[in-house]
């Protein structure tokens, strides 16, 4: 399967995720099998630890996620865990705390939390 970071490069790669529209808000636990593009507001959970996870600009998120890699573009507020790469780009904005294998925060993006590098198994 593709990395975040490769699909980070690739807008196709994503086309073939679930998606959170951005005129759609979600409350509840989000768990399974799939790739997922958030766009609009969701609240609750995010367990997909084997998939992958791309935050859309205009997503304002506020959960717990526990995912295979990450890439924030939008408003995070909870704690993620990425057992692959987190990467929250410039326009991103993470409040919480971010565990991850692999941790890439661009010139320009927002954190307050706290880091914490996992070991590759």
């Amino acid at each position: 399967m593709t990395s975040a970071a490769e699909k980070n490069r690739s807008p196709e790669a994503w086309a073939r995720a679930a998606k959170v529209g951005p005129d759609l808000e979600f409350e509840g636990n989000v768990g399974g099998r799939e790739d997922l593009v958030i766009e609009g507001g969701l609240r609750g959970s995010i367990r997909l630890p084997e998939n992958d996870v791309l935050v859309a600009e205009s997503a304002r998120v506020k959960a717990e996620i526990n995912v295979r890699d990450i890439v924030v573009r939008g408003e995070v507020t909870g704690n993620i865990t990425a057992s692959g790469r987190a990467v929250i780009e410039k326009t991103g904005r993470l409040i919480g705390d971010l565990s991850a294998s692999m941790i890439s925060v661009e010139d320009g993006a927002r954190f307050k939390g706290s880091v914490r590098i996992l070991r590759q198994p």
